[in-house]
C-alpha cells in the first residue's frame, strides 16, 4: 500500500511538472484531483472513527471534517475555473472552506496530544503553542504579513478584505504548525504510528500553504502546478494513516522498551522537547534582526510579540524550574525510600556486570553470607558458585539472556553459594535483567533445603530401621530393570520373613521386638554389597535388590545368589542379645530373577511367591523362585473362584465314613465329609477343595498384607463350615428317627467355634445365633450324644480360656469333643491339658507308617498310652490296611476309621451299612495291649478321671 501511495503521487507530481499536456487538464487535475483526494480523506478518517471506541474517535472525526472543507473548497475552485471558465473571485465560497480546514485539524490535534495532569501542566501546552506559533507570527511578520497589513491600511477599494484573507492564511497555518510541533512533542503513546501519519499528512498541506501564500508563488500560481503535488499527497497520506498502521500492527503491544531491555537512547529527539523555548526564542531575535539588518523600523507587531514570546519563556522556565525542585525532593524522597528497602531486606540484592563481576551488593549480604558487601563488589560472581553447581547456572543464565524479555522477563536459579565461613549455603535467587547485566534478589534457603531432604528421606525410609521403605525399594528395583541395566538378567531380588518374629512379641513385648528388627536390619543393610538396596517391606519382612554382575550363566549366577541368601539366612538366624537374654529367630528367603521382559511388580511378587514357597516347606531355608509356584497360585485361585459359586449352585454333596470299633467291628459313629462336584464333573475331595479355603483364611497373604487370592474367600471357608454343620446335624436327626442311634462327627476349627456367629452370647442372656451349634441342636431335635465335634486347634492366637469356656458349654448339652489330629499341628498338649476333650484323633501321618516305621511305631503307642491314662476314647484317622488295623489295637486303639472298613458313603450306602451294624475286623480274636476305655462300647459321654481329676501341668 505504502508503495502504491508513493507511485500515485509520484505520478501526479511528474503530471504537474510536465504541466499534464494542456492547459484544461491541468486545470482539472488542479482542481477536482485535489477535491477528490482530500474527499477520499474524509471518507478514510470518518469510517476509521465509526470502527473505533476511544478517545481518539472526535479527533479522527475532526480530520474528515477538515478534509471535506478542502474537498469542497477545492470543488469551488474548480466550479469556477473549469465549468464557468472564469477567475475565482476573491474573497469567494472557496476561501471560505479553506479557511474552515485549519480549525478542526487544530481542535483534533489538540485531542491527540497527551492531556497535562496539573494546571500547570495545561499552563505550559499553552504557553509551548504560543512560544512556537510567536516565534512562527514574528517571523512571517517581517517577511511578508507587514506588507499585507500595510496594504489593508491603504484604503484602496476591495483591499481591507484581499488582505484580512492574505493574513488569514498564514496566521492558520502558523496555529497549525505550533499544533503540529507540540504534538510532536507531546503526542500519546496510543496508537501511534497512525498519528504519527496524520501529523505527517497535515505537515505537509501546511507546507504547501505556506508555499502558496508567500509573495514570491502566490502571484503566479495557476492550478495544477507542482506546488498542488504537497496538496494530493498530503491528503492521499491522511487517508492511508489509520488503516496503513493497523496493518503494520495489527496486535499492539505495551508502551515503551520491554521491561528488562535497554531502551534506545535518542538525544536529539529527546532534548527538542527542552530546547524548543530556547528555539522559539532564537526564531523571534531572528524575525527582529532581519528587520534592523535591513535598515527597516521595527514594526510594533514584532515588538510586541516578541515581547510576549519573552514573557512566555521567563514563566515557562519559572514553571520548569519550580517543577524541577518538586521533582528533585520526590526523586530524593524515593531515593531514601529504596535505599532503605535495600538495606533493611533480609535478601541479597546483587547487581552483575555483564562480565560476571559484581558491581553493588546489598549490605544484607553480611548477615546471610557473613561477608561485607564492600568485600563482595568487584568479585567475579563464578567464583562464589560450587563448581558442581557453575555450569547448569551459566547455562540457565545464557539460555535466559537469549529469551525475549517480553515472554520471560525473570528467571529463578539454585545454587549453592560460599559464605564466609568457608561453607556452602543453599541460595535461591530471583534474576532480571539490567543494562546487559543481572539483578540477583538472592535468599538463604539453606534451611529449607535441609528440612525437604529431611522430608523426602522420612518419605522414602523406614522410621524404626532407617532402611528404604517399600516405595523407594520398588523405585530402585524399576531402576534396576529400565535403566542402563536393562539387558542384565542377573539382578535378583530376595524377600526375606523373620519366622517366630510373632512370638517374640507375645513374650518379651513389643519394645524388644523392634530392637530385634532394627539389630536384623543392621545385619542385613552390613551383609549385602554397596550398591545393593536392603529394605524393609513392613513388620518383619525385609527385602533385597542384588545387582546382576553382566553374568550370562544363569546357573552359575543362580548358585552365586542362592549362597548370598543362604549366608544372609545365616546371619539373620543368629542369636539376638535382647534385654539381657538371648533370642533366636529364622529367616525364610524367596529369589527371584529378572528374566527378559518382566516388570518391578511381576519380580517383587516372583520373589514373595518363593519366600511363601519356602516357610510352606518348613522355614528357615532358600527358595528360588520356579514358574509352577505361580502356577499353583493360579490353580487355586481358578478352584476358589469355582468354590464361590458351588454353595449356591447346589454342587456339594454329603458323605460319611462309618467309625468302627477295632475290637468287635461294629459302626460307633459317622463321620461327616463334604464332597463338591462340579459343573465339569469332576470331584473335589476335601484335600482339594478344603485346602483351598484354610489357604484363603491365614496363609495366603503376602509380604504386603494382602490376600494372593481374590477377595472373599474366608467368607466362602466359613459358609462351607455352617453348611457342612447343618447338614450333617439335620441328615442325622432324621437317622435318629428312623432308628439308627449313631453320633455323627462334624470337624471344625478353633477359630469357628469362637466365631460370633456360631457362638451364643454370654451366660445365655440372648437367644443363640442361627448358625450356632446350640440353635442347630434345637432346630432338628437332636438328642443328647449324637454330636461329635472334632476340634482342630492350628492357630497359636486362639484364648484358651474362652475356647475352654466355649468346649464346657457345649459338653453340657451333650455334644462330644474330639480333639483332631492329635500328633501333630499346633499345642496339642496344652489342648489336652486346659481343655475338657472325649475323643483323640489320631492324625492321618501317623497311622500311615505306624507298619513300616519303628519311630513312628513308639510315637502313636506313646499318645495312645496317653488317651487311656487320662480314660478317653481314641480313633485313628486313616486306617487303610487290614496290618494297620492290627498294630493299632495291639497299641490300645479302641476305633478306626478308614478304607480298611469303609469309604465315604452316600446317604443311602450309609443306611444299609447301620442296619448291617458291623465290618468285619482283621485279627479280630486278638487282645489289646494296653487296657482302656470300652473296646466294644460306642463313643458314649465319658466323665472319668479327665475332668474329676484334673492333670498337672507338665
Amino acid at each position: 500500500m505504502q508503495l502504491f501511495l508513493a507511485v500515485i503521487s509520484g505520478g501526479y507530481a511528474v503530471g504537474a511538472a510536465l504541466g499534464w499536456g494542456s492547459g484544461e487538464l491541468a486545470a482539472i487535475m488542479g482542481d477536482f484531483g485535489l477535491s477528490g483526494a482530500a474527499l477520499l480523506a474524509a471518507v478514510s478518517c470518518y469510517t476509521y472513527a465509526r470502527t473505533i471506541d476511544s478517545r481518539e474517535r472526535p479527533a479522527w472525526l475532526l480530520f474528515a471534517f477538515s478534509s471535506l472543507m478542502g474537498a469542497c473548497g477545492n470543488g469551488i475552485w474548480g466550479w469556477y475555473e473549469v465549468v464557468l471558465g472564469e477567475a475565482v473571485p476573491k474573497p469567494s465560497l472557496a476561501d471560505f472552506a479553506f479557511l474552515c480546514f485549519a480549525p478542526p485539524a487544530i481542535v483534533g490535534l489538540l485531542v491527540l496530544a497527551k492531556r497535562p495532569v496539573t494546571r500547570a501542566g495545561w499552563v505550559c501546552l499553552g504557553l509551548d503553542s504560543w512560544l512556537i506559533g510567536g516565534s512562527l507570527l514574528t517571523l512571517s511578520w517581517s517577511l511578508a504579513l507587514a506588507h499585507a497589513a500595510r496594504t489593508a491600511q491603504s484604503g484602496a477599494p476591495g483591499s481591507v478584505p484581499r488582505a484580512a484573507l492574505s493574513l488569514a492564511y498564514p496566521l492558520l497555518d502558523i496555529a497549525l504548525v505550533s499544533m503540529v510541533l507540540v504534538l510532536h512533542f507531546r503526542r500519546s503513546e496510543a496508537n501511534r504510528s497512525a498519528v504519527n501519519t496524520a501529523i505527517a499528512a497535515l505537515a505537509l498541506t501546511v507546507l504547501s500553504d505556506a508555499l502558496f501564500t508567500s509573495p514570491l508563488l502566490s502571484a503566479e500560481y495557476q492550478s495544477g502546478q507542482l506546488l498542488d503535488a504537497g496538496w494530493f499527497a498530503g491528503s492521499l497520506l491522511l487517508a492511508y494513516a489509520p488503516w496503513g498502521a493497523r496493518r503494520a500492527h495489527p496486535e499492539p503491544g505495551p508502551p515503551g522498551p520491554a521491561r528488562g531491555e535497554r531502551p534506545v537512547s535518542r538525544p536529539i529527539t529527546g532534548s527538542l522537547p527542552a530546547l524548543t523555548p530556547y528555539l522559539a526564542a532564537a526564531v523571534c531575535t531572528l524575525g527582529i534582526l532581519y528587520n534592523v539588518v535591513d535598515g527597516r523600523k521595527v514594526d510594533r507587531v514584532v515588538v510586541f510579540t516578541g515581547c510576549t514570546v519573552v514573557l512566555a519563556l521567563v514563566i515557562r522556565q519559572g514553571i520548569m524550574l519550580i517543577d524541577n525542585i518538586a521533582l528533585t525532593q520526590e526523586l530524593a524522597q524515593k531515593e531514601n525510600h529504596f535505599r532503605s528497602l535495600v538495606q533493611g531486606s533480609s535478601d541479597v540484592i546483587m547487581i552483575a556486570a555483564p562480565t560476571g563481576t559484581l558491581r553493588y551488593v546489598s549490605p544484607a549480604a553480611a548477615g546471610v553470607y557473613g561477608r561485607e558487601a564492600e568485600e563482595l563488589v568487584g568479585t567475579e560472581l563464578a567464583t562464589l558458585i560450587h563448581p558442581h553447581d557453575l555450569g547448569r547456572v551459566v547455562h540457565e543464565v545464557r539460555r535466559f539472556l537469549a529469551a525475549p524479555p517480553a515472554e520471560e522477563p525473570t528467571t529463578r536459579i539454585e545454587c549453592r553459594f560460599k559464605s564466609g565461613g568457608g561453607e556452602w549455603l543453599n541460595v535461591e535467587s530471583t534474576v532480571n535483567r539490567h543494562q546487559g547485566g543481572l539483578i540477583l534478589n538472592s535468599r538463604d534457603v539453606t534451611e529449607r533445603v535441609r528440612l525437604q531432604a529431611q522430608l523426602q528421606h522420612s518419605a522414602e525410609h523406614d522410621p524404626l530401621t532407617d532402611l528404604p521403605n517399600r516405595a523407594l525399594f520398588t523405585r530402585r528395583v524399576r531402576q534396576a530393570l529400565t535403566g542402563r541395566r536393562a539387558g542384565d538378567h542377573s539382578t535378583a531380588v530376595l524377600f526375606i520373613d523373620l519366622d517366630g518374629f510373632k512370638a517374640v512379641n507375645d513374650t518379651i513385648g513389643h519394645q524388644a521386638g523392634d530392637e530385634l528388627l532394627i539389630e536384623a536390619a543392621r545385619r542385613l543393610q552390613d551383609s549385602v554389597r554397596a550398591g545393593d538396596t536392603a529394605a524393609r517391606l513392613g513388620g518383619d519382612e525385609f527385602a533385597a535388590l542384588i545387582l546382576g554382575d553382566g553374568s550370562r550363566d544363569r546357573s552359575a549366577r543362580e548358585y552365586q545368589v542362592h549362597e548370598i541368601a543362604d549366608r544372609l539366612r545365616t546371619t539373620l538366624s543368629q542369636p539376638y542379645r535382647i534385654a539381657g537374654s538371648d533370642v533366636r529367630v529364622a529367616a525364610s528367603i524367596g529369589v527371584a530373577f529378572a528374566d527378559p521382559g518382566i516388570t518391578p511388580s511381576d519380580l517383587m511378587r516372583n520373589a514373595d511367591l518363593a519366600m511363601y514357597r519356602a516357610k510352606a516347606g518348613g522355614k528357615d531355608r532358600v527358595e528360588l523362585y520356579a514358574p509352577q509356584m505361580q502356577a499353583e497360585i493360579v490353580r487355586k485361585a481358578e478352584i476358589a473362584g469355582r468354590l464361590r459359586t458351588a454353595l449356591h449352585d447346589g454342587e456339594f454333596a454329603l458323605l460319611h465314613q462309618p467309625v468302627v470299633s477295632l475290637a468287635t467291628g461294629e459302626v460307633t459313629a459317622v463321620a461327616a465329609q463334604a464332597r463338591w462336584r462340579s459343573a465339569q464333573g469332576i470331584l473335589f475331595t476335601p484335600a482339594e477343595f478344603l485346602r483351598v479355603a484354610e489357604y484363603s483364611e491365614g496363609a495366603a497373604t503376602g509380604a504386603d498384607g494382602r490376600s494372593r487370592l481374590p477377595a472373599g474367600m474366608p467368607a466362602r471357608a466359613a459358609e462351607l463350615g455352617h453348611w457342612l454343620l447343618e447338614e450333617a446335624v439335620a441328615q442325622a436327626a432324621e437317622r435318629h428317627r428312623i432308628g439308627h442311634d449313631v453320633p455323627v462327627a462334624v470337624r471344625m476349627s478353633a477359630q469357628r467355634l469362637l466365631d460370633p456367629g456360631t457362638a451364643p452370647a454370654a451366660a445365655g442372656r440372648a437367644a443363640p445365633p442361627p448358625g450356632s451349634v446350640e440353635a442347630l441342636l434345637a432346630r432338628h431335635g437332636l438328642p443328647s450324644g449324637a454330636l461329635v465335634i472334632e476340634m482342630t486347634v492350628s492357630d497359636p492366637r486362639v484364648p484358651f480360656d474362652e475356647l475352654e469356656r466355649r468346649l464346657a458349654a457345649l459338653r453340657r448339652l451333650g455334644v462330644l469333643i474330639s480333639l483332631d489330629g492329635f500328633g501333630s499341628g499346633y499345642a496339642a498338649i496344652s489342648a489336652l491339658r486346659r481343655l475338657p476333650v472325649d475323643i483323640l484323633k489320631v492324625d492321618r501321618g501317623l497311622v500311615e507308617g505306624v507298619v513300616e516305621s519303628a519311630r513312628l511305631h513308639k510315637i502313636t503307642a506313646g499318645l495312645l498310652r496317653i488317651a487311656n491314662d487320662l480314660g478317653m476314647q481314641s480313633v485313628a484317622d486313616g486306617v487303610d490296611l487290614p496290618e494297620q488295623v492290627a498294630a493299632l489295637r495291639a497299641m490300645g486303639c479302641t476305633h478306626g476309621q478308614g478304607v480298611a472298613f469303609s469309604g465315604p458313603l452316600d446317604e443311602y450306602r450309609l443306611r444299609r451299612a447301620l442296619v448291617r451294624g458291623t465290618f468285619p475286623v482283621p485279627g479280630a480274636a486278638a487282645q489289646p495291649a494296653l487296657a482302656g476305655g470300652s473296646p466294644g462300647g460306642s463313643m458314649a459321654i465319658r466323665r472319668g478321671s479327665h475332668n474329676e481329676t484334673p492333670v498337672p501341668p507338665a
